[in-house]
């Protein structure tokens, strides 16, 4: 929210300097996150008016101006089209600064000879003073621009720049912001009367409103003006509505923008004869309806769009734009001037749908009051007359089919104190409220204030919000810094389940972090497209849930893995980083409730329109060189074993033991991925991604992928873990050498030797494929620890424990001793 500080000073005595008040404002709440001086940098500009106009000698697209500067009179070359005699100008004497309208590099004016004829200064462009971006012509002031004043002592000021939070739309408002400065600065607001002449037919002899969605428009006021006649505005509302950043049109269009500045209440005006029905009717939209609005664009509308219609057709969507058909022009003789109020949520969906936000609508989507429209209305009717001429039909249309009556609210000095800290009694209390235009009423006691809410208060709603208001006002630095009141409460024992899920997810975090891992964050919304390259053949078994409104292509579906948000990561990081990288992440993924299979994008179904079911998962990938380049080191590539051998200790750290199946998830490379299974439950999967899911998200080495299901890891490790001494007898160390079909797993082996009792610890210390072994065979060199957590094991023991170990291995997998 743009705001002029000449424009506030109509409203409230300002003694502060801009910096001053800007660290008022911003303290108070109100960021000024910019601070805008207008012709600070106008010196020797002053203003002047075209008395003669000639043409040029040697060219026929110049003239010769000769401009009264009050006590001067210059001439000057100039080849704006829209230059004319008695124009009231600005004038840049040699030695000015200012704009480069080509570069937009800042200038000083030199003498300068143009096509023969000496210039002694020029008529400026906006572009050139640095108003704006305007260079088709000069700027031609107001005709009551007082001759031989400095530009910047007429024109000059300074603009705040406001960064206003959705729950102020009253500051939204030139006068909502003056109410925040009197207030902070102890001075009277002043607000100009309204008052005007009418006629002395009624309004409703010329025109009906109807509101047939009252859910949607809560309240519809209308005044009608007839026999106007537009024209330009004068120059300080045009001076107004620049300062603010909006572009001036004609008198009619600047009023209701202007009073909506001043208000913070957008209005509309049609004109009159172009409603069809002389009616007004507000109503969502028919289906198959379209309308052209003013910029041009037909916009096909659906029924859950708000619109403004007459009798036959929708001349306006409600809050957002009005309609061609029904636009004010220079033929325009009346307009129906409307002031509503329609439901937020309601104008923001219809914004989204239609791609389209305007100053009104944003104003609607924070949330007005509907008691805010009367006021305004009337007072751009009262400007209409002034600047537009007509006459004004007798009374006000107002339809207020949902009328409440707010309910005061209770504040005490006590209150306050117990949820600031801030001591105060009611007079203080009574003193900010009413300067912020809340109004008070003791009770017998005088301990307790009855605050009724000012209609343009719309975020007011509790007793907390009121004790928000007078700390702000009074200042938050005046709050008392004091020790804790009360000891801080104690911690539950037994943790809630998302305390214990994210405690976990912590614990994981930190768990990797000691690994060398980096975490990152990627968007839950991806494109149809990332999520078929995470499978060779470009097809999806799960079908995404696809949002209604996407901002871009690239964010059309909710991701139902992290999988391509971390593929598309570490493509992005091999470019930079010829090191090892270690990258994951810990987040939700979203998983229909009914999962369909499907080969491309199509209609989605009802089940796929369901809320998604959340899980949250850990993704993790690792590629590049094992370690640093190295004299010492022989650079190998990271590879599957580095990928198991990261999931093996995550898992232990965390309490728990790992195993692993051969894995057949389509992102992994065949033979070389395998499922992670704890407790006979699948939680995840490792391996290399497969190739040609690499070679989709363009990676340039070999990656290895680990994915674990975070929700099953915390049923598994929340219960109670008992305590296990360690042995104080010695233990026993036996190697092996088996040899065993190819096809045979080393997992399969493990758990067959961990199947005996007295096993401890079992290594895998050599596979061997060559002369010796015979062909389809293999042969793995396994280290096995026995120890018994009772007695001192004697060779017997082992010997026939083994023993009964080759057997079984025989047996079940036609496993032998190696010779």
């Amino acid at each position: 929210m743009k705001v002029s500080l000449k424009w506030l000073r109509d409203y409230v005595d300002i003694k502060l300097t801009p910096e001053e008040l800007a660290e008022r404002l911003t303290m108070a709440g109100l960021e000024v996150k910019g601070i805008q001086t207008m012709g600070g940098t106008w010196d020797n500009v002053v203003i002047g008016e075209v008395i003669a106009l000639n043409p040029h000698p040697n060219a026929d697209r110049l003239k010769l101006a000769t401009v009264d500067l009050g006590t001067e009179q210059v001439s000057t070359v100039c080849g704006a089209p829209n230059i004319g005699l008695g124009q009231r100008v600005t004038f840049a004497r040699i030695g000015a600064r200012l704009i480069d309208p080509h570069t937009g590099e800042a200038i000083v004016l030199e003498p300068a000879e143009i096509r023969g004829v000496a210039s002694e200064g020029m008529v400026c462009s906006e572009k050139e003073l640095g108003i704006s971006d305007s260079h088709e012509g000069i700027l031609v002031l107001s005709p009551e621009a007082p001759i031989g004043t400095p530009l910047g002592a007429y024109l000059g000021d300074v603009i705040f720049d406001l960064d206003v939070t959705p729950n102020r739309p009253d500051c939204l408002s030139v006068i909502g912001i003056a109410r925040e400065i009197a207030a902070l600065t102890d001075e009277p607001l002043r607000l100009f009367p309204i008052h005007y002449e009418e006629l002395e037919d009624s309004i409703d002899s010329f025109a009906a409103v109807d509101i047939a969605d009252s859910d949607l428009c809560p309240r519809y006021c209308a005044s009608l003006i007839t026999g106007i006649k537009l024209a330009s505005s004068p120059g300080w509302l045009q001076q107004r509505l620049n300062s603010c950043g909006m572009r001036p049109i004609n008198n009619v269009v600047d009023v209701t923008n202007y009073v909506m500045l001043e208000y913070g209440q957008p209005l509309h005006a049609f004109d009159y004869h172009k409603l069809k029905g002389r009616q007004i009717i507000v109503r969502r939209a028919g289906s198959g309806e379209t309308i052209t609005t003013l910029d041009g664009s037909e916009r096909a509308l659906t029924p859950d769009i708000l619109v403004i219609a007459d009798k036959e057709e929708a001349v306006a969507i409600a809050g957002i734009m009005g309609g061609l058909d029904s636009e004010v022009t220079d033929k325009t003789d009346a307009i129906l001037l409307e002031s509503a109020n329609f439901n937020q949520a309601t104008i923001r969906r219809d914004c989204s749908h239609l791609q389209v936000q305007s100053e009104a609508s944003i104003r609607f989507d924070k949330g007005l009051n509907s008691k805010l429209p009367l006021i305004p209305l009337k007072r751009a009717t009262q400007l209409l007359l002034e600047l537009a001429g007509g006459r004004a039909a007798k009374g006000i249309i107002d339809v207020y089919p949902r009328k409440s009556k707010p309910k005061p609210i209770l504040l005490s000095a006590q209150e306050v104190k117990r949820l600031s800290g801030l001591k105060v009694n009611i007079d203080e209390i009574l003193k900010v409220l009413k300067a912020l235009g809340f109004e008070c009423q003791e009770d017998d006691s005088g301990s307790q204030l009855s605050v009724s809410v000012p209609y343009w208060r719309s975020d007011v709603k509790c007793s907390a919000d009121l004790v928000e208001e007078i700390v702000r006002i009074i200042g938050y630095e005046k709050i008392p810094i004091t020790r804790l009141g009360s000891p801080l409460p104690q911690q539950k024992s037994k943790l809630s389940p998302s305390a214990q899920q994210s405690n976990l997810k912590e614990k994981l975090r930190n768990i990797l972090a000691g690994f060398g891992f980096q975490e990152i964050l990627t968007y839950s919304l991806v494109s149809l497209e990332k999520l078929q390259k995470l499978s060779p053949k470009l097809e999806l078994k799960i079908s995404p849930l696809k949002v209604a409104n996407p901002m871009t292509r690239e964010q059309e579906y909710l991701r139902t893995s992290l999988r391509a948000g971390l593929l598309s990561t570490l493509a992005h990081n091999q470019k930079f980083e010829q090191e090892g990288i270690r990258l994951f992440e810990i987040g939700k993924v979203f998983l229909p409730q009914h999962p369909p299979v499907i080969a491309s994008e199509a209609k989605q179904s009802q089940e796929e329109r369901e809320l998604p079911q959340e899980k949250e998962m850990l993704c993790a990938m690792l590629s590049g060189p094992r370690t640093e380049l190295s004299w010492q080191a022989d650079n190998e590539p990271l590879d599957f074993f580095d990928a198991k051998g990261v999931v093996e200790n995550l898992l232990n750290q965390l309490g728990l033991k790992a195993s692993f199946n051969i894995g057949d998830d389509e992102i992994l490379f065949p033979g070389r991925g395998a499922d992670i299974i704890v407790e006979d439950d699948k939680v995840g999967i490792v391996g290399d991604v497969h190739p040609m899911v690499a070679q989709a998200f363009e990676l340039s080495n070999a990656v290895c992928f680990m994915e674990v299901d975070v929700e099953k890891l915390l049923t598994m490790i929340t219960g109670t873990k008992k305590y296990q001494p360690l042995s104080r007898f010695p233990s026993v160390t036996r190697d092996i050498a088996l040899v065993i079909d190819e096809q045979v797993s080393y997992q399969t082996v493990e758990n067959i030797i961990r199947s005996f009792p007295l096993v401890k610890h079992v290594t895998l210390f050599d596979l061997y494929r060559g002369e010796q072994i015979p062909k389809g065979k293999k042969s793995f060199a396994i280290r096995i620890v026995y120890q018994s957590p009772k007695h001192t094991l004697t060779d017997e023991e082992v010997d026939q424990t083994q023993e009964q170990m080759l057997s079984r291995l025989h047996q079940e997998l036609g496993a032998t001793l190696r010779d």
